[in-house]
């Protein structure tokens, strides 16, 4: 297995070696960083052939480069079932791109990676496990002869992924729940998140993570300001600067701004925005000087 750490634009891409001559990469990144992806799966494949792509989840940082190195490559494409119907029509409402204010390249699946299935990968056999609670058609990938498991963004070494279905009013809560208790009851000995690096301090995390999901279920109020400002320090890792009013006016534009402001703040959608940006800013994600909204590396 070898683990290509990407920054938080892109998801990690993880490349399982079937033997000398092929390999499966799970997750692709976002669409902006596509050719760096494939220069990077190029030389770790080391004259190997990418046979398959496996998808934990179709969020835009982890399928943007599905089209090209699918095309440049020849590999096969496996996604989670709970989609497949969006990506036949490529249906962006449902597959929800723009209503974050991302995008991502069409491609079409040749195979779906249904939650309990089993799958050799990297010589080794994997098992996928539903893992709904960011994104309700997620899995994740569990290895119990080495007892590693590639969790997506079900766990990281400091949290999880923002918890979306929460914000429209639908379960996500319980189901974070249950896939945190999964993990601890596989006890993993080595952890592969979507973001940030492979960690083995799996308890520590596991206690972090039901410590911080325990805050959003008493405050679902501070699930949708993580919502809102996950959005827009992604947007700012991707356009690095914006003009304050040219933001406000994007941010109009996608769906989970606005239904955030509308179920818990109901404020001037510009305030909204404007207060988000300003706690970005006091937490040193952003800079804001002389109108100008600006990333803020670190």
């Amino acid at each position: 297995m070898r683990v290509l750490e990407r920054g938080w634009v892109s998801s990690n891409n993880v490349l399982l070696l079937d033997g000398e001559h092929s390999a499966t990469l799970v997750d692709t990144g976002y669409v902006t960083h596509r050719e760096q992806t494939l220069q990077l799966v190029r030389h770790a494949l080391d004259g190997r052939k990418l046979t398959r792509i496996i998808n934990t989840h179709l969020h835009s940082d982890h399928c943007g480069g599905n089209a090209l190195l699918s095309r440049e490559l020849g590999a096969t494409i496996s996604i989670p079932p709970g989609h497949a119907k969006a990506v036949e029509l490529w249906d962006d409402a449902t597959l929800g791109f723009s209503a974050c204010g991302q995008a991502s390249e069409r491609f079409m699946y040749d195979a779906l990676i249904e939650p309990r299935s089993r799958h050799v990968l990297g010589g080794d056999e994997w098992q996928a496990f539903a893992s709904p609670g960011h994104d309700p058609h997620s899995v994740v990938l569990w290895n119990a002869h080495e007892r590693t498991l590639i969790s997506a963004d079900a766990l990281w070494e400091y949290g999880f992924g923002a918890i979306f279905p929460e914000v429209e009013g639908e379960s996500g809560f319980a189901e974070q729940r249950a896939i945190l208790d999964l993990i601890k009851r596989l006890q993993p000995r080595l952890v592969v998140p979507g973001h940030g690096a492979p960690f083995i301090e799996v308890d520590q995390a596991l206690d972090r993570a039901f410590a911080r999901l325990q805050a959003l279920e008493a405050s679902p109020e501070r699930n949708a300001r993580s919502v809102i400002k996950t959005l827009l320090k992604f947007h700012l890792l991707i356009v690095r600067q914006a003009a304050l009013d040219e933001l406000i006016a994007r941010c109009g534009g996608w769906h989970y701004a606005r239904i955030v402001n509308d179920r818990y703040f109901r404020l001037p959608f510009s305030d909204f925005i404007q207060r988000s940006v300003d706690e970005l800013v006091a937490g040193g994600a952003l800079e804001l000087r002389d109108g100008v909204v600006a990333n803020r590396d670190g």
